[in-house]
């Protein structure tokens, strides 16, 4: 049985190129450290991301560098592997080559075997212009950009003298109500009415008004309602107002607009907006749609084979939220086992041996904080809220962070906030506010230059 592997000059190694430094390239990475291979990873920002706190950077908890670590020094002592910044603009299928740019210009890299885990990011659903004002929930830039505007508007704030404009700088919309959005809700709650107590002079930030909304019926979908009851009391209990059943039609620099199920509109004055609904998948994906005929979803996803190669090229495998599979969530945990599957498949392949055969997603459940103290869990038939289902939470997000000196720093971030009311990682700049803003409405956001070398040895 043919296995699709290349012949390759005698003493060459099988070259893997991985899209991507996130769970799923990650991961496949790390499975490929004792294989006959040669692993090259590309990515644009050359960090490994642990989105799932990325709202803790955004409240003033964490530090960047805490869920950020460097790629290389993540790999360091990998040998066979090594990371090249690089943003994947195509992928030549015939050719079995990643184009990919950077400040330095356009760089080819061939493969024998290709792992495409590029992610996704936020969707507008068709409303993009609507990032301007409320930035997504994806990347170091947007928590970077929230924590800028989040502390930012309580010092303006404090130097209004109007009441109105007072109240407009110091409500905040959240919207989408799933994990990432009740997450942030609850740190904006914690923040302004515990945290900055007795901070200001002229402004009393316990009256800041938090709002979440979404057209689902009840937070945190997709979870038993027991659990999604739980966590809508916390949430209430901390001041957050539940807009449930409302949907955004609008938004602006200085307010939101939203509609109910009866068609009724009510526009909200707010400085600070975050956007938590939604995701879409990397354009990587319709491209790869487009080249091979396989489907793709509304959220940009690929349909992929049951052990997720891509439909044509069983030497190309695409895995996490890029991937289009039955009974596969877009989570992390998916996002770790598609990578280290695609890993063993083309380990098998090197070695002439046939696929294991269809990806199996094993659930090791959900979990969600609230606010401090507070979460909510599922594991198997497991359903339980409080502090038991927080600690279960705090120690799984320890475990999955990558380094000693990463979880021992944010342990120790956890306990001045958590138990204290500190926020020690509240610097923002102006730059960090408006330079985004100001480098898409340029147009200047992606690299673009001449091509360089073929990289292959």
């Amino acid at each position: 049985m043919s296995t699709g592997v290349p012949s390759r000059a005698p003493g060459k190694p099988h070259d893997v190129v991985v899209i991507g430094s996130g769970f799923g390239g990650l991961f496949a990475t790390k499975a490929l450290a004792d294989a006959p291979v040669r692993v090259t990873v590309i990515d644009g920002t050359a960090t490994h991301l642990f989105q799932p706190l990325l709202y803790q950077v955004a409240t003033g908890v964490l530090s960047v560098g805490e869920i950020s670590p460097a790629t290389r020094d993540v790999l360091k002592s990998q040998r066979n592997a090594r990371a090249l910044l690089g943003v994947v603009t195509d992928i030549d299928l015939d050719a079995r080559v990643v184009v990919s740019s950077s400040p330095l210009g356009e760089t080819h890299t061939r493969y024998d075997s290709l792992v495409v885990a590029a992610g996704s990011g936020q969707s507008y659903f068709g409303n993009d212009q609507f990032a301007d004002f409320a930035p997504g929930l994806k990347s170091i830039d947007d928590a970077l950009e929230i924590r800028g505007r989040v502390f930012g508007a309580f010092e303006l704030a404090e130097l209004a003298t109007d009441p109105a404009e007072r109240a407009r700088l110091t409500t905040f919309v959240v919207v989408g109500a799933g994990p990432t959005g009740v997450e942030m809700a609850g740190q904006l709650a914690e923040l302004a009415h515990r945290s900055l107590r007795g901070s200001f002079r002229s402004l009393d930030p316990t009256r800041a008004r938090i709002l979440l909304v979404d057209p689902v019926p009840k937070v945190l979908p997709g979870n038993p309602e027991e659990l999604q009851d739980a966590a809508a009391r916390v949430l209430e209990g901390l001041g957050v107002e539940l807009l449930m059943g409302h949907k955004v039609v609008d938004v602006d620099d200085e307010s939101v607009t939203v509609e109910d199920g009866d068609g009724n509109r009510t526009t909200i004055q707010a400085q600070t907006k975050v956007w938590a609904a939604g995701v879409q998948a990397s354009p990587l994906g319709r491209q790869l749609g487009e080249k091979t005929g396989a489907e793709v979803d509304r959220a940009g996803r690929v349909r992929v084979e049951p052990n997720g190669s891509l439909p044509g090229h069983p030497e190309v495998f695409v895995v996490g939220d890029m991937a289009l599979r039955p009974g596969v969530p877009g989570v992390a945990p998916a996002a770790m086992q598609t990578g280290r599957y695609a890993a063993q498949e083309i380990v098998r392949r090197v070695q002439g041996e046939p696929s294991a055969g269809p990806f199996r997603y094993k659930d090791k459940g959900t979990l969600a904080t609230v606010s401090r103290f507070q979460a909510v869990a599922k594991i198997g038939p497991i359903k339980t809220a409080g502090f038991g289902a927080w600690l279960l939470w705090l120690g799984v997000h320890l475990f999955y962070l990558v380094g000693f000196k990463n979880r021992v720093t944010t342990l120790l971030h956890w306990a001045v906030s958590f138990i204290g009311r500190g926020r020690s990682e509240r610097t923002a700049t102006w730059q960090q506010v408006v330079g985004r803003g100001a480098l898409r409405t340029r147009g200047v956001d992606k690299p673009t230059v001449p091509t360089r070398e073929v990289l292959d040895d």
